[in-house]
């Protein structure tokens, strides 16, 4: 029972602390305006483990590669504390594995963050059209570089958007894909449903 209560504390704090660090991840990628009180939030958050592995890992292109490669390394950190509360000590296990499930797992954050923050923006764009809030905004500059290749490629259709349709089937597709590749690395073994 204990080692179950540890486990579910340690999911609930890695999994917060990397979707800060995936946002800002993705806050980088889509250009975001780093004036706003959440990205000064994420900043401050992240900077304290970013900046030393900055030195090592550049970024490139706008993609920060520092902030992805952390968000694998908590993974796999909190991968291996779950394999040792349950089995009770140092497993053994092949380090390639843990790294190919933390990818998976953190591939599958940034597609669910992607869902909901295009859910936000259109239920937003429902009840407060044009809102100015720090986080509506923040939400609606996130989904933008996913949203604009989708919009060019759908016709006019007089006022609707239906963009965001066919960004959730996309979303829904990775995500049924990535389900399928974790299945195949072996990550329900550990008996989790991450």
């Amino acid at each position: 029972m204990l080692a179950d209560i540890l486990i579910t504390i340690l999911l609930i704090a890695s999994t917060f602390y990397m979707t800060i660090i995936l946002l800002r991840f993705l806050l980088q990628l889509a250009r975001a305006d780093f004036y706003n009180p959440i990205c000064q939030f994420a900043v401050k958050a992240t900077n304290p483990l970013l900046r030393p592995l900055r030195r090592v890992i550049p970024g490139w292109g706008g993609i920060d590669g520092a902030a992805l490669v952390l968000a694998i390394i908590i993974q796999a950190i909190t991968f291996f504390l779950i394999l040792v509360a349950l089995n009770g000590g140092i497993p053994s296990f092949n380090p390639l594995t843990l790294l190919v499930w933390a990818v998976l797992n953190v591939l599958d954050l940034i597609v669910k963050i992607y869902f909901w923050s295009v859910i936000a923006v259109v239920v937003v764009s429902w009840i407060a059209p044009g809102s100015g809030h720090p986080a509506i905004q923040l939400v609606a500059q996130i989904t933008e570089p996913v949203m604009r290749p989708v919009r060019k490629l759908m016709p006019s259709m007089g006022g609707l958007d239906l963009s965001p349709i066919i960004v959730f089937l996309i979303l829904n597709v990775l995500s049924v894909v990535i389900e399928h590749m974790k299945v195949a690395a072996g990550l329900g073994s550990i008996g989790l449903g991450l």
